[in-house]
């Protein structure tokens, strides 16, 4: 599957290193480009999006931003008189994207948080906005009355798309790489228990399966497991752990099942 993203970020009180507004694209969890207002222009991240598109597309993308921007700072002033808020840092993030499924099937999303907090979402499948509480049911008429659903359901399901197809394409070379993850296993002995760990780093694409073995039955009940997380380098790193009896340590294996591997490595400590 494929997924476009953009992230926005709008605050009332900009200081040093946190610009009034800032916004951010990913495909596939990798940033193809960025926007803040203090540059004041989009400008490409991901090498292939410089090397497949001309100056009038990122124009227009900073058009867009600075669009994006001053509507940031409106919205910001109407919730501040809407939650009786006086001055103080506020802020807006928004998430809108969508997804591209191996079976041809597409989806898309878009919400918004004010000051950390859920304020509304779009819902497709129903048309319609669903408000986390009073002051974003304003804003739900208010758009649902304008016919704001139509116009992100055109652009959740067409044009977002669209790009998405054309990205994917500029940057398949990168998107489609497949890097081998480096496993280690390492065990930990305190108060008579063993914790087991098992980490996988370095790996591409970032969908992977790490399962604790004991006598080759998988035992997920008693695993934690922590959350994939990106490094710097566009690869990603996840760990699994298991608690065991010491005098069981050689009973127990990790599993790890990933895209560039032909079949799944079986690890031990």
């Amino acid at each position: 599957p494929h997924s476009l993203r953009y992230f926005d970020v709008a605050v009332s009180e900009p200081s040093p290193g946190v610009p009034q507004f800032v916004t951010v694209g990913y495909v596939d969890g990798n940033v193809i480009d960025r926007y803040d207002s203090e540059t004041g222009r989009t400008v490409p991240v991901a090498d292939w999006m410089a090397e497949n598109l001309d100056q009038q597309y990122w124009d227009s993308q900073t058009q867009i931003s600075q669009g994006n921007q001053q509507i940031g700072q409106v919205n910001l002033g109407t919730l501040r008189g809407r939650y009786n808020q006086s001055g103080g840092a506020h802020t807006l993030q928004e998430m809108q994207g969508c997804n591209l499924w191996e079976d041809g099937r597409t989806s898309g999303f878009y919400q918004v948080a004010y000051d950390g907090r859920d304020f509304i979402a779009f819902d497709m499948d129903t048309m319609t906005f669903t408000a986390a509480d009073v002051g974003a049911g304003i804003t739900k008429r208010k758009w649902e009355d304008e016919g704001v659903p139509d116009r992100w359901k055109q652009y959740l399901e067409s044009t977002c798309i669209e790009w998405l197809r054309k990205y994917v394409s500029y940057g398949q070379a990168t998107l489609e790489r497949k890097e081998l993850p480096t496993v280690r296993v390492s065990g930990k002995e305190a108060h008579g228990t063993l914790t087991l760990y098992c980490r996988a780093y370095g790996f591409y694409p970032r969908l992977i399966t790490i399962s604790w073995l004991k006598n080759g039955e998988v035992r997920d009940q008693e695993t934690e497991r922590g959350s994939i997380v990106p490094n710097s380098d566009g690869t990603y790193y996840a760990w699994a752990s298991i608690e065991a009896r010491p005098e069981d340590k050689d009973k127990y294996r990790c599993r790890v099942e990933h895209a560039s591997m032909l079949e799944p490595g079986l690890f031990a400590w």
